[in-house]
């Protein structure tokens, strides 16, 4: 009679373990990223008790799971980047169903950089531009004398520069008498065209608007002529 009742008992005991199994669903599917192909060494894992998570070498997955709502969820790392997706299922019947999932950008890890930045010291940035700012004001300071320094140099009259103005913007007639009063009031007419660039004709113009006026005279030798300068 004891061996009955053991033996009622522990049919008992396998029928119960084998009802989830009888009204259980197989879950299969593949894992794509976002050119479609096949995600390997994507991790899946469904919210089952206890949880179940699966490395896939080629992208595929299958899971056994008894009747009732699940979230399963792939995650796949390629090139530093993560992507992941979700799906909910919900099992009322035995059988065998198709779930493929497609990866997309994680978009959380937004979420964790922000977690980051709630992590920085504001008062310790403060502090170090606060010791930066001396250094960066003395460049300044620098950087404005040397703009000034430069400004004044640049404004500071060129004597020379100013002489040579003078020079060039004297008469050609008031040029040639001083010429002629530095050689000692006495040249040749061809000492005066080698040392002016003007034509022949202009430097016998200008001699004579100088004998008109009584500065000077002209006395011919050969084939040119000696320039005297009147003594006033």
């Amino acid at each position: 009679m004891d061996k009955k009742r053991f033996l009622v008992f522990l049919l008992l005991l396998v029928s119960i373990a084998l009802v989830p199994c009888i009204n259980a669903a197989e879950i299969y599917g593949t894992v794509y990223d976002m050119s479609l192909n096949p995600a390997m060494g994507a991790v899946i894992e469904v919210d089952s008790t206890p949880k179940q998570t699966s490395i896939l070498k080629d992208g595929t997955y299958s899971f056994t799971l008894p009747i009732g709502e699940y979230v399963i969820k792939a995650t796949y790392v390629s090139n530093y980047n993560v992507y992941s997706t979700e799906e909910n299922i919900t099992i009322v019947d035995e059988g065998r169903y198709i779930v493929d999932l497609i990866v997309f950008p994680d978009l959380s890890e937004e979420s964790q950089l922000l977690l980051l930045s709630e992590d920085i010291n504001l008062e310790d940035i403060y502090e170090e531009e606060k010791q930066a700012f001396p250094w960066l004001y003395i460049i300044l300071v620098l950087v404005v004398i040397i703009a000034i320094f430069l400004f004044l140099k640049k404004r500071k009259p060129d004597k020379k520069a100013d002489e040579k103005i003078l020079e060039e913007e004297k008469d050609p007639k008031d040029k040639i008498y001083e010429f002629i009063k530095q050689k000692g009031g006495r040249v040749t007419q061809r000492e005066i065209r080698n040392n002016f660039p003007v034509s022949q004709a202009t430097i016998s113009l200008i001699l004579t608007e100088l004998e008109n006026d009584g500065k000077l005279k002209k006395i011919k030798r050969g084939k040119g002529n000696i320039i005297i300068l009147n003594k006033n």
